[in-house]
């Protein structure tokens, strides 16, 4: 089995353990890349942070999944020039 068909076996199977329909796993490219930003501009520990502070706003209703994406860009990309450190 090759890793992204593990990936969207596990993503599958954990959306079905927490009631998720699994239509909406449509954004995992996204959040992968998100992550990564906030891996590399920040630490690697931001990775999973990052995308689990998306999906809690995105599940509130506070953004889109498109609107949290565009927030992680926007502040990954001027977080070395503004943030010391």
């Amino acid at each position: 089995m090759s890793e992204p068909s593990q990936l969207d076996a596990w993503s599958a199977a954990l959306a079905r353990e927490l009631g998720i329909e699994e239509e909406s796993l449509g954004h995992t490219g996204a959040l992968l890349d998100v992550a990564r930003d906030a891996a590399h501009a920040v630490a690697r520990p931001a990775a999973p942070l990052t995308t689990f502070l998306v999906g809690w706003a995105v599940g509130t209703g506070r953004v889109t999944v498109d609107q949290g994406v565009a927030a992680v860009e926007r502040l990954a990309a001027r977080w070395t020039e503004e943030m010391p450190g």
